[in-house]
């Protein structure tokens, strides 16, 4: 299955479980027995039901806390940590949940200059928060699907929170969301929440268009705001995969990917030192419309050793891509070419061991699944390359019961 996500107002967590219970409400079915599991209970109600805003007509969903429950209004990221590792989830669900708030506590950790495990939550650390981020971790493991979105509504003007008044997108929101693409409709307010940004990083949806497919189904996410001229709503729409893919008119194997239109930027530099050389690069690695960026050496006219470049972007960001190339380095000409990228399904986690969490992606491939512990991760992880290459190993495990391929 292949979920397309389209921010028509924007996305918060209960827009997403909204859009997820009408899309398909037989696999939401347990959403109260997966509260009970993980103790929450007692401190949180779930309440489902449709709704229309005389437009458009889906779900909308609510978390509502108990008025005892306590320390309501804010909690360490390690205490939910603990409290999550310590739950009865179903590894899947722990697993997704855990990697959602890792990737805000991250986030916050940048934006107030702090180490990770002193980052409190305020907003996101409520239990009817809590509740929508393992809500919808149990929905991403129980759908298992493949992601795509469109472009992201940008907002405007301020938003309220425990730190005062933040400009829309808010610091942590805007850092999740780097990389993906935003279109601005003009209307004001906040579009996406930081849950909804830490869910749609761990998904990392290629903003691409769905090919090679049949549509299945299609469910909306009703959220709280209301906005002129539009629904305030996330739409999902579910596609089977019909067939297979083609690349021109030679079939392929079954589609483990998506396909996306990009351009490959490509020149030659010959009067640049190394040193330069490596400084533009960077630079140029650093913008999130880099794709994609290779150097390597050749002979140019006269025999002059040169070094090639090639950078890879979406159509879309191609100018700005060519004119920092003008910025960064020497060349004063330079070829596009319009091309494809396939794109392998994959998804990330973190993984606890022994030696400190560590983050994992996995990849589809057609002949099974592969997996990759954060590089960065590992380093700090032993003194010795026996000792890394064993935490590696034990990161990149298969979890109990499990089989891969």
């Amino acid at each position: 299955m292949h979920i397309h996500l389209d921010l028509v107002g924007g996305m918060s967590g209960d827009m997403f479980i909204g859009a997820m219970l009408d899309l398909d409400a037989a696999r939401a079915a347990d959403l109260n027995e997966v509260m009970a599991t993980a103790g929450f209970a007692r401190l949180v109600e779930l309440t489902s039901a449709p709704h229309t805003d005389g437009t458009l007509s889906g779900t909308r969903f609510k978390v509502i806390a108990a008025e005892d429950a306590e320390g309501h209004h804010h909690r360490h990221y390690s205490e939910i940590r603990r409290i999550l590792t310590e739950s009865a989830l179903p590894d899947a669900t722990r697993e997704v949940s855990l990697g959602i708030f890792h990737l805000l506590a991250v986030a916050e950790a940048k934006v107030h200059a702090k180490e990770v495990d002193a980052v409190a939550f305020h907003e996101v650390g409520a239990w009817d928060s809590i509740a929508d981020i393992v809500c919808a971790a149990h929905l991403i493991a129980r759908f298992d699907a493949s992601w795509s979105c469109g472009a992201l509504p940008l907002g405007r003007g301020y938003v309220g929170t425990a730190h005062g008044r933040l400009p829309v997108p808010a610091p942590a929101t805007a850092l999740l969301l780097e990389g993906f693409e935003f279109r601005d409709d003009g209307l004001e307010g906040e579009r996406i929440t930081p849950t909804g940004a830490a869910i749609l990083r761990w998904l990392q949806p290629a903003q691409t268009h769905v090919g090679g497919r049949q549509l299945a189904g299609l469910g909306y996410g009703f959220g709280t705001k209301t906005f002129p001229g539009i629904s305030n709503v996330l739409r999902a729409v579910s596609f089977d995969v019909a067939g297979k893919d083609t690349v021109g008119d030679a079939p392929e194997a079954e589609a483990v990917w998506a396909w996306q239109a990009a351009r490959l930027v490509s020149f030659e530099v010959d009067d640049q030192t190394a040193e330069e050389l490596a400084v533009a690069a960077d630079h140029l690695r650093a913008m999130p419309e880099v794709l994609d960026l290779t150097q390597f050496a050749a002979y140019g006219k006269k025999g002059r050793l040169v070094t090639s470049w090639q950078i890879v972007c979406l159509p879309e960001h191609a100018e700005s891509v060519i004119s920092a190339v003008f910025d960064q380095t020497t060349t004063i000409g330079l070829r596009v070419t319009d091309t494809r990228r396939a794109i392998l399904e994959r998804s990330a986690w973190v993984n606890t061991t022994e030696s400190g969490e560590i983050r994992v992606k996995s990849v589809r491939r057609p002949a099974g699944e592969t997996r990759k512990a954060e590089m960065a991760d590992v380093a700090g992880s032993g003194g010795t390359l026996a000792e890394r290459r064993a935490v590696r190993i034990d990161a990149e495990r298969p979890k109990p019961g499990e089989t891969t391929g």
